[in-house]
């Protein structure tokens, strides 16, 4: 299986100084993103912020980009992504957004280039879907939230 090749297109040259997505190591699973906001930004405790990157892309169809927090951020600074992962579908060609939350106490400095979350490409597959009467009985059953217990 050939990697998919992801197209990258800066939404204005004011964005030439953010660094596009990319692997950190050779062994990265998901790419950095870097935050693309004017200035230094402040993401009060409890508050969630769309976080602008200055970037829009091209994800070949039958893949989509998952957009993920950060570890660092999260133990370090309390720091998350709120629709964790975010979804970037293939027909996408808007800018690409963080949506980051602050679960800690402290307010939170997002200054321009930080890397703000982690981006992993993945295949889609789009399943054949049918309604039907009865469904098969497993084990499990219809037992839902904590039905194994604690």
């Amino acid at each position: 299986m050939d990697n998919p090749k992801i197209l990258f297109k800066r939404l204005s040259p004011d964005t030439s100084d953010v660094p596009l997505p990319k692997y950190m190591t050779i062994n990265s699973a998901g790419m950095d993103i870097c935050a693309g906001v004017e200035g230094d930004t402040v993401i009060e405790p409890g508050r969630v912020m769309a976080v602008p990157t200055g970037f829009a892309m091209a994800i070949p169809p039958g893949f989509e980009a998952q957009v993920r927090p950060r570890s660092g951020l999260a133990i370090k600074h309390s720091i998350g992504v709120i629709n964790s992962p975010g979804t970037i579908d293939a027909d996408y060609r808007g800018e690409v957004g963080v949506l980051l939350i602050n679960f800690g106490s402290q307010p939170f400095v997002v200054k321009r280039g930080d890397r703000i979350a982690q981006m992993i490409i993945n295949r889609v597959y789009h399943a054949e879907l049918e309604t039907v009467e009865n469904l098969d009985e497993t084990e499990r059953g219809d037992g839902g939230f904590g039905h194994t217990g604690v």
